[in-house]
């Protein structure tokens, strides 16, 4: 598994997102990772889900910074 932040998080995202997030510049992919990772360290409810699934919080975790980012 990467340690890389930035590579931990285009493989959370789903393809389509993966291919629009790595085609940004890298400093927005660091900002967006960062993001991510406060996410996952902060969010009580996914804390639950990774104890089931840490891929699935993990994607959960993307989905809802892009979902930020979007709206």
């Amino acid at each position: 598994m990467s340690t890389d932040p930035v590579g931990r998080f285009l493989t959370a995202l789903d393809p389509d997102h993966r291919e629009a997030v790595g085609a940004r510049p890298r400093e927005e992919q660091e900002r967006l990772a960062a993001a991510w990772e406060r996410e996952l360290e902060t969010d009580t409810e996914l804390d639950s889900l990774d104890e089931l699934s840490p891929q699935a919080a993990e994607a959960e975790a993307a989905r809802r910074v892009l979902g930020r980012e979007a709206g």
